[in-house]
């Protein structure tokens, strides 16, 4: 159960920083802006944080309508080992949230949990189809004044997540929707949906058009080299989206490794614990049931990129043949 007090007894300053999962997306920019707003009300001033890069045109205009400093962590040069950290769709021990030097304390997430961690405060519902459906629930269940800009905000957050309320939602998700849509403007949305694909853009799907295989109910395609995050996720939501396709699995090859974005719509087939042990011991990896992500560093010994990609390949296909 939410305990709005108890949460704030945990925050000992009168400053926090809010650490989104790497390359953020609009779910995680959204529940930290929300979570800014919320502890400015509470007299807490807060930054927000993340490691990687945001180079998509549809986020920069986001942080932009935000009008809020959402700091990289190569940029942060007065965080403390003894800074408070707030953790917001994300966990600390998954593959994609940095461990910074700062102390972790409270942690608000959506996602399924594969490490233990013992935070002063957790909040951590992974029936929930987006973490802005629980920071929104925060200002209403508080009778906190919530602004159009932030209502905004986290109805972006719960639209991406949910994929236009069509995935993973549950009452929560709907509820929160309903009630922040006549808050927020919708105009901002609209145009905030429509910048979500570039030119750039068609190259990656383009790629991953020539490159797809299927086994059965089962595709693998590859984006080309250097493919940012949030592409991934939307070329694997497109493949998902083939008649024949019940699981998707796409990658990216990077210079440090293989980035890997899954979605499956298929009630046997959990994307997240697929994630999770195929790469086991090898990479990591992990998320929800209908959707997921995985990272496998290159090996020292790594003889052939093609061989390496086979493997992975093999891995995923081996899990799948245990569920079916």
């Amino acid at each position: 159960m939410f305990d709005w007090k108890e949460l704030l007894k945990n925050i000992h300053g009168k400053h926090v920083f809010i650490q989104t999962h790497n390359f953020p997306d609009p779910d995680a920019i959204s529940s930290a802006y929300g979570m800014k707003r919320l502890l400015e009300e509470n007299g807490i001033q807060s930054t927000i944080c993340y490691k990687g890069k945001i180079d998509r045109y549809a986020m920069l205009r986001f942080i932009e309508y935000l009008d809020t400093a959402v700091i990289n962590m190569e940029d942060l040069s007065d965080m403390q080992r003894t800074d408070e950290i707030i953790l917001v769709d994300g966990q600390k021990g998954n593959s994609n949230l940095v461990d910074l030097i700062g102390n972790e304390v409270i942690c608000i997430d959506h996602h399924p949990t594969f490490e233990q961690v013992d935070y002063r405060y957790a909040d951590i519902r992974p029936e929930v189809g987006a973490c802005a459906s629980i920071v929104a629930s925060y200002f209403f269940e508080t009778n906190t004044p919530i602004d159009e800009k932030t209502a905004t905000a986290l109805i972006y957050g719960i639209k991406v997540d949910t994929a236009n309320l069509s995935r993973s939602v549950t009452k929560l998700d709907l509820d929160m929707f309903y009630r922040l849509y006549w808050i927020g403007n919708q105009d901002v949305l609209n145009k905030l949906e429509r910048s979500e694909i570039q030119f750039e853009d068609l190259k990656a799907y383009a790629n991953a058009i020539r490159s797809i295989k299927i086994f059965d109910n089962i595709s693998i395609a590859h984006t080309g080299k250097n493919c940012p995050e949030p592409l991934i996720a939307s070329i694997s939501d497109f493949m998902l989206a083939l008649s024949e396709i019940d699981c998707s699995i796409v990658y990216s090859i990077r210079t440090d490794g293989i980035k890997l974005s899954i979605r499956s719509c298929d009630p046997k087939i959990d994307s997240g614990s697929l994630a999770n042990n195929a790469l086991k011991g090898f990479g990591s990896g992990g998320g929800h049931a209908a959707m997921a992500g995985g990272f496998i560093p290159y090996p020292k010994d790594m003889d052939s990129l093609e061989l390496f990609i086979r493997q992975i390949e093999e891995r995923f296909m081996e899990e799948l043949a245990k569920i079916n």
